[in-house]
């Protein structure tokens, strides 16, 4: 299992910030830059940036992670706003509907789960790695 985390602050060049973190760790976790794959895993993660930083008004910073093992590719965000996202399909926003059909397209899924180092939580999309 590889994972690489980056705590970015909350601010106007949060996404961007995201976006070049994730895209610096792809080649240890076995993500082809460039690829299509690559193009859905930056747009997952801006869409999950944006989120917070819409909806998550008690968090200073975003806490956003990649891992990768058995196959599969696991993008993580975690806030400390408390309050979970809508997952079941129609009750989703436009984003995490978006983010929700392109984890589906690789055969991956959205959840999420309460943070175990401080209030708040943490969305998880899972991939499977392409071949």
């Amino acid at each position: 299992m590889r994972r690489h985390i980056v705590s970015v602050p909350v601010g106007p060049e949060a996404v961007s910030r995201a976006r070049e973190a994730v895209a610096g760790r792809f080649g240890e976790v076995g993500v082809a830059p460039g690829s299509a794959f690559a193009d859905v895993v930056l747009l997952v993660v801006s869409e999950l940036v944006v989120n917070v930083l819409r909806h998550a008004p008690r968090s200073s910073a975003a806490v956003v992670g990649i891992s990768a093992g058995a196959g599969q590719l696991v993008v993580s965000v975690a806030d400390a706003e408390p309050q979970f996202p809508a997952l079941r399909p129609g009750a989703m926003g436009a984003g995490l509907q978006l983010v929700a059909e392109l984890a589906a397209e690789y055969d991956g899924d959205v959840g999420a789960e309460p943070a175990v180092d401080h209030d708040g939580k943490v969305v998880l999309v899972r991939f499977a790695m392409p071949t």
